[in-house]
C-alpha cells in the first residue's frame, strides 16, 4: 500500500469515527421484546425504564436531557415480533383497508400530533385477538408510529418515530410507551388504551353533556351554504316529532357568499341569518338546542378582521382564500375566545362544532421561537392552550356546553376539550360512515361518539335508504335530508329507527361493543348490556348466540338485501317470543320459538328488525 493510499484510508477513518461516536443505539426488554432506542443524541443523555403492569403488558418510559435547550435529536424506537397470525393493522387513520403493509411502504407508519389522528398501533389476529398493541403517551407533537412486515425474514417490524420535524429547543423531555401483547380481544387493547390515555397528566377527558348523546339535525349536507332561519324552524319542528333533539348550524349561517371558500369568514357575524337570537329563541321553544359551526383557523381576506390578524398568521391559503391564524400570539387566541363566548352568552347558543384545527400547524416557514410578540414556540402547545381556554371560558357560560370536533382531529388531547367526535365526511357513503364511528367508538371511551350526519336521495326505496341509518347505529346519529320533503314512508323509517334509537341507547352507546372482522369492515356489530343484545347484520353472516351473557332479548338488525337471518345457538337458551318488524316500525309476523343448540333461520326484510324476547 503506498502512502497516499494508507492517508486515505486513515482519512476516511478518522471521517466515520464522529459519526459512529454519536449515533447511539440502547436496547431496553419490554414485555419479552428488544427494544431498540437509535438516535444522534447532540449532547443529550437519554434515560430508559420499564414498568411493569401485568404479564405481557408493560411501559416504557424514556427521558431525555440536556444541559441547555437545544433541539431534540430525532429518535427512533424499535422492535421486531414474528408475523404469527397478524391478520391486519389497526390504527385511527386506515379506514377501509387495515391490511398489514410491507416495511419497506410509507404507508405503514401514521403522523399524528394533537389535531391529527392518535399514536397507536394494533396488530390483531384473524380471530380477532390482539398479537401487539402500542401506544404513545405524547399525543401534542409530531409522532410517527406503525408496524410493517419484512419479506425477507417474514417479521413485522414496529416502529415510534420521535423528533423527526423541527422543534423548538428544549433541555428535557419525556415519554411513555405502552406495549400489550395480552391475548385479548382487540377491542379490549385498544379500550386500555384509551383509559391509559385519560390517566396522563392534563389528558383528562371533558364531562359529555346529556344532550350530546341524543339524535341530532344538522343543515349541512340538507341545506349547504344557504341556510335560512324560517326554512331550518320548519325543519327543527319536524325533527322535534321524530325525536331530535338539536340542531348544528353549519357552515353558511356568517356570509352571504356560497362559494364554499373562507374569503369572507372570520368577523363571525350573521350575514345571512341576521335574527339568530331569534331563531334560537324559536328552536329553543320547539324544545330543540341549537349549536353553530366555526372554522376555527381562517380568517377570510375580505373579512374585516383580515386587517388585524394577516401579519399574525402562519400562511395564506390560496384556494381558500383565507389567511390560518397562528396560534402562539396571545390576541388571536383571545379574539377566538371573544368570539365564542360571546355568541354563546348573547345568542344563547347550546354548543358550537369547531372545525379545522388541524390547520394549525408549522411548516418549514414557521419560526419556532416565542418572540416577535408570539407567548409559545410551539404551535401545537399554542393550539393545544388555545382550545383549552376555549373549553373553560365556554362552560363559565354555559356549564353544558356541547362542543363537536370530527375526525381526524380525534386523538386524547381533543377528548380534554371536545366532548363530541364526528365522523368525517362521507355522504351516503354508509359502509364508511359504519367503519369511520366504529373506529372512534373502540378508542374515544364516554366522549359521544357522532356518525357523519347522513343523507340519501329522495327518491330511494325506503329499505335502500334506511341502510344510511343502519349503518351508523352504534353511535349518535345526525340526519341532514330535508325532513319536510322526503316521503310518507321514508319519514316514517326515520321516526321508527329513532324512536328505536333513544329507547336503547344505553345498549348502543354504552354497552358492552364487539366488532369483529375488522379486515372485512365490521360486516357485524353486536352491543349488549343488562341481558340486552342488540345485533347490526351487514353480510350473510350467521350471529353466534353463545349464552355466556343472559340473553334476556335479542334484537337482529337486517342492514343488508337478503331477508335470509341465521343464528347459531351454541347453548339451550330456553323459549322466547319472536317479532319481525320493516324498516318504519310495522308488525310481519310473531310467534313463539325454543332457542336449542343449532342453527335457526328467520326470514327478515331488508332494514328490518328482529326482536327475541325470553318468555317468563
Amino acid at each position: 500500500m503506498n502512502g497516499s493510499a494508507y492517508a486515505l484510508l486513515v482519512s476516511l477513518f478518522l471521517m466515520a469515527l464522529p459519526s459512529a461516536q454519536q449515533e447511539r443505539k440502547t436496547v431496553v426488554q419490554v414485555a419479552g421484546l428488544d427494544v431498540e432506542i437509535t438516535g444522534d443524541l447532540h449532547g443529550f443523555s437519554l434515560a430508559s425504564d420499564v414498568t411493569r403492569i401485568e404479564d405481557r403488558l408493560e411501559v416504557l418510559s424514556i427521558t431525555l436531557r440536556s444541559p441547555s435547550a437545544q433541539p431534540p435529536p430525532r429518535l427512533v424506537i424499535r422492535w421486531s415480533i414474528p408475523s404469527h397470525d397478524v391478520a391486519g393493522h389497526w390504527m385511527t387513520g386506515r379506514f377501509l383497508n387495515k391490511s398489514i403493509r410491507p416495511d419497506w411502504s410509507a404507508g405503514r407508519l401514521q403522523a399524528s400530533m394533537f389535531a391529527r389522528e392518535a399514536p397507536v398501533s394494533c396488530l390483531f389476529s384473524s380471530d380477532n385477538r390482539n398479537v401487539l398493541t402500542f401506544a404513545v403517551s405524547d399525543a401534542l407533537e409530531t409522532v410517527s408510529a406503525g408496524a410493517g412486515v419484512r419479506e425477507e425474514d417474514g417479521l413485522v417490524y414496529n416502529d415510534v418515530i420521535l423528533f423527526a420535524e423541527r422543534r423548538r429547543p428544549l433541555a428535557e423531555f419525556r415519554v411513555a410507551i405502552r406495549l400489550d401483547r395480552r391475548n385479548v380481544p382487540y377491542e379490549t387493547a385498544l379500550g386500555d388504551v384509551s383509559d391509559w390515555w385519560a390517566k396522563q397528566p392534563g389528558y383528562r377527558p371533558a364531562q359529555v353533556p346529556e344532550t350530546a348523546r341524543l339524535p341530532m339535525y344538522s343543515t349541512w349536507y340538507s341545506y349547504h351554504q344557504s341556510v335560512d332561519a324560517t326554512a331550518l324552524l320548519k325543519e327543527v319542528a319536524v325533527a322535534k316529532t321524530l325525536g331530535f333533539s338539536s340542531i348544528i348550524v353549519d357552515d353558511g349561517w356568517q356570509t352571504l357568499d356560497s362559494s364554499r371558500g373562507y374569503a369572507y369568514t372570520g368577523d363571525w357575524q350573521p350575514e345571512r341569518m341576521p335574527g339568530m337570537k331569534t331563531f334560537v329563541e324559536g328552536c329553543h321553544a320547539l324544545g330543540v338546542k341549537v349549536l353553530l359551526w366555526y372554522s376555527v383557523p381562517f380568517v377570510g381576506t375580505h373579512a374585516k378582521a383580515a386587517a388585524l390578524f394577516k401579519n399574525k398568521s402562519l400562511r395564506f391559503d390560496d384556494r381558500l382564500g383565507a389567511f390560518v391564524l397562528d396560534p402562539r400570539y396571545p390576541e388571536v387566541r383571545q379574539y377566538l375566545i371573544d368570539i365564542y363566548t360571546k355568541a354563546v352568552r348573547e345568542w344563547n347558543l347550546d354548543g358550537l362544532k369547531l372545525d379545522f384545527i388541524d390547520r394549525f400547524v408549522a411548516d418549514e416557514q414557521t419560526v419556532l421561537e416565542a418572540s416577535d410578540g408570539r407567548d409559545f414556540g410551539s404551535v401545537n402547545e399554542a393550539a393545544n392552550r388555545l382550545m383549552t381556554d376555549v373549553l373553560a371560558a365556554l362552560i363559565r357560560v354555559k356549564p353544558d356546553v356541547m362542543v363537536e370536533f370530527r375526525q381526524p382531529y380525534i386523538g386524547p388531547l381533543i377528548r380534554t376539550y371536545g366532548n363530541m367526535f364526528r365522523a368525517s365526511d362521507s355522504p351516503n357513503a354508509a359502509v364508511a360512515n359504519r367503519v369511520k364511528t366504529i373506529d372512534l367508538r373502540l378508542l374515544s371511551g364516554t366522549t359521544a361518539v357522532h356518525a357523519d350526519m347522513i343523507m340519501w336521495h329522495s327518491s330511494e326505496p325506503v329499505e335502500v335508504a334506511a341502510l344510511q341509518y343502519l349503518n351508523i347505529l352504534f353511535s349518535v346519529p345526525q340526519v341532514s335530508v330535508r325532513l319536510q320533503d322526503i316521503p310518507p314512508d321514508h319519514l316514517a323509517m326515520v321516526r321508527f329507527y329513532t324512536q328505536y334509537w333513544i329507547a336503547n341507547r344505553a345498549v348502543l352507546l354504552d354497552g358492552q361493543l364487539s366488532a369483529p372482522l375488522p379486515l372485512a369492515n365490521y360486516p357485524l356489530v353486536r352491543s349488549h348490556a343488562g341481558g340486552t343484545h342488540i345485533v347490526a347484520l351487514y353480510a350473510d353472516l350467521v350471529v353466534p348466540l353463545d349464552g355466556q351473557e343472559p340473553v334476556s332479548r335479542v334484537d337482529v338488525i337486517n342492514a343488508k338485501h337478503s331477508a335470509a337471518v341465521v343464528l347459531a345457538v351454541n347453548a339451550m337458551l330456553g323459549r322466547y317470543t319472536y317479532s319481525i318488524r320493516d324498516c318504519q316500525g310495522r308488525l310481519v309476523r310473531s310467534g313463539d320459538v325454543r332457542l336449542d343448540r343449532g342453527l335457526m333461520d328467520f326470514e327478515v326484510p331488508m332494514s328490518g328488525v328482529l326482536t327475541l324476547e325470553r318468555r317468563p
